[in-house]
Parts: structure tokens; C-alpha cells; sequence
């Protein structure tokens, strides 16, 4: 009995062990590292260079460099804070440490220095600072890395490679592990050496090792990754994305979907529109319509900015689709653009459908009771040919009895798994649904390439004739009366307007309920200021009823202004809106405010967007609306706003947890990412093992 407790202490301090150990491969799986490979290919951040030493007396202010020297003084003052100041001296000169956070490790680290005459070695950035007598200026460093120097440690032949990290895990830690890596891993070269040749790339294994072990003299091109060796990763990064993608599109061709053939129901509707499509409108309406007769999946992007037509050309599709007997169903980010699409939807097809409305189904998460059962009955059984909604189209208990199209709109505001839970939904007989996914956000063309090379892609790049261009004012918000103004006269010629605050994130403002507050505050101001006006309020929080009687209000006539938060930023079509006040504007991301502005100009009146800012404006801030202001194309607005944002907004992917490209740069590597995509299908038609090693 006595003997009992010793096993279970042992086995505490096992234990104890063995979670600490767990803890450390716990951060290390974080990072994405886990086999050999995985270190192999963790490549620095940046470089240090801790091959030479630097002459105390030869430092500048702003140098990175390392000295060695012997310690003259150590010495922890108060002033006013507790700091260790370190004079260190070689035969040229004196330089101060000073350690603002500090161990008693450390100070006695630099004690022992000073009463054993051990020289220290010291790396960090060169400061001007005072002498003692507060009249000689002498050089300091600021938390510089140092180390005692015992008997013979001779300098680095290299540069020390510094890589990424995160709490817990140091660099000494993560270059053993990358060391040992490189001893064992294989980096077989896949692809053909007269490939290599032609392309004048370095062999893969080369450019690992270089970048992990880099040479002296070549500091820059590493740095700024222009370096041979980097440009073998990136060209290899690049290369294995476009393979994959092309891969995927093979698998996407060898799986079978319905064949819809256009019938009377699509010339009808041809016929019954009362306006002509456009150029653009009829090209790609083409090209969807050839997609759907196609014994394959369609997989389909459609590009058009605000207002080019989107929607007819999707209304077009569904006729096609329940022309062939087969369901669609079409999917939009937020209740009021779902709502927006149903209306024009309906008014388009139902009086062209037998059964009119009641062959067209409504299904949202606000729907509830007896109307949602009959919708989901009504799309369950096929009597609904088509379906429009929100996400609740693809959540339990929503089930189609033949799929045969599935449209998705503003499709990078979906998560990618949720672009994709539509297509899954069984068509007929194992049959997969066609896919049509639209946005008004252009895709800029290297992001197309590079994440979207597995879709095709159509654009709407013409607006309807009638439209105006709409001129956008920035004006600082001490004009505020000024702008108030100017709505007031707008209304009183008939016209209507849109006042839109600003949506506050919570990890922004710190208070959720700051963007509802602002909405209210500003509609109260206007509703004072226009005394005999109508001002309506519209904001995330309403009800969805009170948000539909809002907006049915605007859209009739019988509000003369609307103030709103971004629920308004797409779908919203008020032709006698002709100004747009965006109340600090500054807040606003790039894509946000093209949607926004996209909202006026859709009459034949003249429109006028006004951003109005607050100062002082950062220096994105400053970009963003200068590129509003310079700018209506919304291409050149995706390029930009890809240059300040990166791509993960405008794919959906960081809904996902997809991980994007981790070496190339669209901005800088488009030239690589052309050669990549030139040479994927060569390599898959001439050297397909190659292509096979490379893309999975």
C-alpha cells in the first residue's frame, strides 16, 4: 500500500512530459507542418546576415548589423523606468544595449561577460543615443539578439534564413526540424529536364536548398524574391494550381447532367420582352444555352457590372431548363436580393407558365409554418419549376424531384462549400444539376486564371442603351448641410434618394449596435429636415416584413428618401432614384461601393453618387475613393481593390478555410502565371505522369 502513490507520481511527470511534447507538435500541426515535406518546403520569411562582423566605430544610424565587443559596464537604472544598459567596447568604438524587458538571466549573463572578459556577439538596428555626460553622441541598439562567446564560434558561411512562426514556436526549434527535414526528404524532379531547359528554371531540389541555405552576395534578389530560386518555387506553385484546376475540369466533363434543349417556353419569353437585349446580353446568352445542352455539368461564371442585365439572361437559362422538364433553381445571398430576383422573375415567366405564379416557388429562413411547408412540398414534388430563395434552398429538408439547373448570385458571398451544396442536390436518374454562378463583382483576369481556370466564364461587358453614367462627388462631411441641401432639391423635382451609413463590425466599433443607431440618428435628422417629406428607414435588424413594406414603399413611389445600412447594396432596382448619399464613404471597402453607386443611374435622369469622408483618411482610405472617383469601370475597381484586398474576398475562399497561393503574387508574378497556364496542357497531353505528380 505504502509503494502505491510512487507509480502514479511517475506517471504524472509522464504524463506531464508527454503533454508538453504534444503541445509543441499541436503548433507545429497548426502551421501546416507535419511530414518532412512539410519542413522542406517552410521557406523564410526574410534573411539575416550574420556573416561578418561590423567595427564599432564604422556603425550609421539605421544599420543592421553585428558587432563583437568586450563589456565595459552593466547597470539596471530607473529612468524613469526600470531598464539594463550595457556599455559594450572593441578597439574602435563604444555602443550602448539597452533592454527596456529584461531577465535577471540576462543582466547575469552580461556580468559574467564583464568579470570573466568573455566577448559578446550582438546583432540589432543602430540608434543614436547620448553619452554619459549627456554631450557625446554614441550609437545604441534597442533589445538586440546577443550571445556569449565561449572559445572558438566561428561565423556563419551564409545567411541565417528567418521563418515564419507563431507563439511558441521559435526559429531554433523550426530550423532543426527543417535541417533534419532536408536530410531525409526526397525532392524528386518531376518535370522533364528539356522543360526545365526551355523554361531556363533551376531544378526543384536546388531551389529548396538554396533559399533554406543561402549564398553571400545575393541578399537582394532573395529579399525581394527575384531570385532564380524563388522563381522555381513560385513557377512550381503556380504550375501545380493550373494542372489541378485543369484536372478538375476533366472530372467535370466526365460526369453526366441533364441535356436541355431550348423550347417554346424560351421563345416566349424572347418574345414577350418588352425591350431588346443587348449585344453583350445575347452572346452570353448563347453560350449558357449551348452549356445546357451538353451532356456534362455546366459550370459557368457570369460576369456583368450593376445594371448590365444579369438577370434576364438567367431567367433565360430556367426557361431552357423547365423547357426540357427539369427544375431550377435560383440562390441569392441576402432576403432583399432574393426577393428582388422572385419579382422580376415572376413578372417575366409567370404569365408565360400553366399554373402562372403558383409554379414558381418562395423559400427563405423567414418563411415559417403552412407556407413553408407548401413551398418545400411544392419543390419536393416538381410542381414548382422553379425555385428562388436564400441558403434555406440548400439546408435539410429542401429537396428537389428533378434539379436540372442551379443558379447562384453574388456567388463570392457564399462560402465555397455553400456554392456548391446546389450542385450536389440529385438531378434525375444520378444526374448532376448545370451550375450557373453570377456577380456583379468583376474577377480580375489573373484571379480568373489563377482560381477560376476550372470554370468558364462569360461577361457582360455592354450596358443597356438609356442608361446614364453616374458622377460621383467626394465632399468632406463638415459640408453636411450643404449635402442635405442638395437631397432636398433633388426630391422636390420628383426624383428620389438613398442616404446609406456605414455598417460598423463589431470587431470594428467594438458595439453591434452602432451601425443601427447611426441609421437611426441620420433618418430622424432628415425626416426633421424634410418636414412634408416622406423618409423611410431600412436596416439588417428590421423584420423581414417591415424590410419588404420599406422597400415596396420606395419602389412605389411613397417615400421620397431612403436611409439604409448595405442591405441595399445589391438587387435594389428604383429607376426614379437618382442620388446616392454614402455617409462616411471612408469606411467602405471598394467592391461595397460600386454595388452601392450601382444603385442610381438605372433611369434616364442624370445621377450623382456623393461620398462623403471624414478626415483624416488613411492612406487606403485615400486610394479606394480616389479610384471611385477616377473610375465607373468596375474591371479596372476588381483590379484595384484585388491590389489593396487580395483575392480571398472576391472568391468566397475565406469562408472556406481554403488556403490561397503561398509564394506567387498575382501583382508581381503574371508573367510566371502565363507561362504556367500555357504550358499546363502540353504537359498533361506529352508528359501525363509528370502532370499526375505534379496536380495532386
Amino acid at each position: 500500500m505504502s509503494t502505491a502513490p510512487k507509480p502514479a507520481k511517475s506517471a504524472k511527470r509522464a504524463g506531464t512530459s508527454g503533454a508538453a511534447k504534444a503541445t509543441l507538435a499541436d503548433k507545429l500541426d497548426r502551421m501546416g507542418l507535419r511530414r518532412p515535406i512539410d519542413f522542406a518546403l517552410h521557406l523564410p520569411l526574410r534573411y539575416e546576415d550574420e556573416t561578418r562582423l561590423t567595427p564599432i566605430g564604422a556603425l550609421a544610424p539605421g544599420d543592421h548589423a553585428q558587432v563583437e565587443g568586450r563589456v565595459i559596464a552593466v547597470e539596471v537604472q530607473f529612468r524613469p523606468r526600470r531598464q539594463l544598459m550595457v556599455r559594450l567596447a572593441d578597439d574602435e568604438g563604444e555602443l550602448v544595449l539597452r533592454f527596456l524587458n529584461f531577465y535577471g538571466s540576462q543582466t547575469a549573463i552580461f556580468q559574467r561577460a564583464e568579470r570573466d572578459a568573455l566577448p559578446v556577439r550582438v546583432r540589432g538596428e543602430v540608434r543614436m543615443s547620448f553619452g554619459r555626460a549627456q554631450t557625446a553622441h554614441v550609437f545604441e541598439m534597442i533589445h538586440p539578439k546577443f550571445r556569449l562567446i565561449e572559445g572558438e564560434v566561428p561565423l556563419p558561411t551564409v545567411l541565417t534564413p528567418v521563418y515564419p512562426a507563431s507563439e511558441g514556436v521559435s526559429q531554433l526549434v523550426l530550423r532543426k526540424r527543417i535541417e533534419a527535414a532536408l536530410e531525409h526528404v526526397r525532392l524528386d524532379e518531376v518535370l522533364p529536364q528539356a522543360l526545365l531547359q526551355s523554361q531556363h528554371l533551376m531544378p526543384l531540389a536546388q531551389a529548396v536548398r538554396v533559399l533554406h541555405h543561402p549564398p553571400r552576395g545575393e541578399e537582394l534578389s532573395l529579399l525581394d524574391q527575384t531570385h532564380p530560386a524563388w522563381t522555381r518555387i513560385k513557377f512550381e506553385e503556380l504550375l501545380t494550381q493550373q494542372l489541378s484546376l485543369r484536372r478538375a475540369r476533366e472530372r467535370r466533363l466526365a460526369r453526366r447532367a441533364p441535356v436541355l434543349a431550348p423550347g417554346t417556353l424560351v421563345q416566349r419569353l424572347r418574345a414577350a420582352l418588352p425591350f431588346a437585349l443587348t449585344g453583350a446580353q445575347e452572346r452570353v446568352a448563347a453560350e449558357i444555352a449551348a452549356d445546357l445542352q451538353r451532356g456534362h455539368p455546366m459550370t459557368r461564371l457570369l460576369q456583368g457590372d450593376v445594371g448590365a442585365g444579369k438577370t434576364i439572361v438567367a431567367a433565360l437559362a430556367a426557361a431552357q431548363a423547365i423547357d426540357a422538364g427539369y427544375q431550377a433553381a435560383l440562390m441569392a445571398p441576402t432576403e432583399i436580393l432574393a426577393e428582388q430576383h422572385f419579382r422580376k422573375i415572376t413578372q417575366l415567366l409567370a404569365p408565360l407558365l400553366d399554373g402562372g405564379e403558383a409554379r414558381i416557388a418562395w423559400l427563405t429562413g423567414s418563411l415559417k409554418g403552412s407556407a413553408k411547408r407548401a413551398a418545400l412540398a411544392a419543390i419536393a414534388d416538381g410542381s414548382a419549376q422553379l425555385a428562388v430563395g436564400t441558403h434555406a434552398l440548400i439546408q435539410e429538408g429542401a429537396a428537389f424531384a428533378r434539379l436540372g439547373l442551379a443558379i447562384v448570385d453574388e456567388q463570392h458571398r457564399f462560402g465555397v462549400g455553400q456554392r456548391l451544396a446546389l450542385r450536389v442536390k440529385a438531378g434525375a436518374d444520378g444526374e448532376e444539376p448545370h451550375q450557373l454562378m453570377m456577380s456583379a463583382t468583376p474577377i480580375p483576369r489573373t484571379l480568373a486564371m489563377t482560381y477560376l481556370a476550372d470554370l468558364d466564364v462569360s461577361v457582360i461587358d455592354e450596358l443597356p442603351p438609356g442608361r446614364t453614367p453616374v458622377l460621383t462627388k467626394l465632399v468632406e462631411d463638415r459640408r453636411r448641410e450643404e449635402i442635405i441641401e442638395r437631397v432636398r432639391h433633388a426630391v422636390a423635382g420628383g426624383r428620389q434618394a438613398y442616404w446609406v451609413c456605414p455598417l460598423i463590425e463589431e470587431g470594428e466599433s467594438g458595439d453591434a449596435a452602432l451601425e443601427l443607431k447611426t441609421a437611426v440618428e441620420m433618418h430622424a435628422q432628415l425626416s426633421q429636415a424634410f418636414a412634408g417629406m416622406q423618409v423611410g428607414l431600412i436596416h439588417g435588424r428590421l423584420p423581414v416584413a417591415d424590410k419588404r413594406a420599406v422597400m415596396d414603399a420606395f419602389v412605389r413611389g411613397e417615400l421620397q428618401v431612403l436611409v439604409a445600412t448595405t442591405v441595399i447594396e445589391v438587387g435594389v432596382d428604383v429607376p426614379n432614384a437618382s442620388l446616392m448619399v454614402i455617409d462616411h464613404a471612408e469606411r467602405f471597402g471598394l467592391a461595397q461601393l460600386h454595388q452601392l453607386r450601382g444603385r442610381v443611374g438605372r433611369g434616364s435622369a442624370e445621377s450623382v453618387c456623393v461620398l462623403m469622408y471624414a478626415t483624416p483618411l488613411s492612406q487606403t482610405a485615400k486610394e479606394r475613393l480616389r479610384v471611385m472617383h477616377a473610375t465607373t469601370d468596375g474591371f479596372e475597381i476588381a483590379r484595384k481593390d484585388l491590389e489593396l484586398r487580395g483575392p480571398g474576398e472576391f472568391l468566397g475562399a475565406r469562408q472556406s478555410g481554403d488556403q490561397l497561393l503561398r509564394f506567387a503574387d498575382l501583382q508581381e508574378d503574371g508573367g510566371l502565371l502565363d507561362r504556367a497556364r500555357d504550358l499546363a496542357p502540353a504537359l498533361l497531353e506529352r508528359h501525363p505522369q509528370a502532370a499526375t505528380a505534379r496536380a495532386e
